[in-house]
């Protein structure tokens, strides 16, 4: 059964949304992102190779299909670049070992302190 958040999360999921970003953390931010994005890409496309390499039937056209459908809602749903979840999305990264802390450096102290709250959930 799924409980009620707690108080203290929704303070700090609120004051989250609500934090500003220079400049400079949105270039930092952007270059984490598209960093690990396409790692994850380039992962995928190794697969896809493997994958393709060893198709000798139709079912491995779907089993190839199937893979890559699979991945994409993946991806899709693991980077969102808006603002209002990115401190999320960069704790899951970092979770996932996709994403060192040292890769945002550069960011506000307040967002790297809710980044690393969240990755230790």
């Amino acid at each position: 059964m799924a409980s009620l958040p707690r108080p203290e999360f929704g303070k700090s999921y609120s004051s989250m949304r609500n934090l500003k970003w220079s400049s400079a953390e949105k270039a930092i931010a952007r270059k984490a992102f598209d960093r690990a994005l396409n790692q994850d890409l380039d992962a995928v496309i190794w697969q896809v190779k493997k994958m393709a390499g060893k198709i000798e039937q139709p079912s491995d056209l779907w089993d190839l299909e199937h893979y890559l459908t699979h991945r994409r809602k993946e991806i899709d749903r693991e980077y969102d670049y808006r603002y209002s979840v990115l401190l999320t999305v960069f704790a899951g990264l970092i979770r996932k070992g996709r994403l060192r802390e040292e890769d945002l450096h550069g960011l506000a102290e307040d967002k790297l302190g809710h980044i690393r709250q969240m990755a230790t959930l």
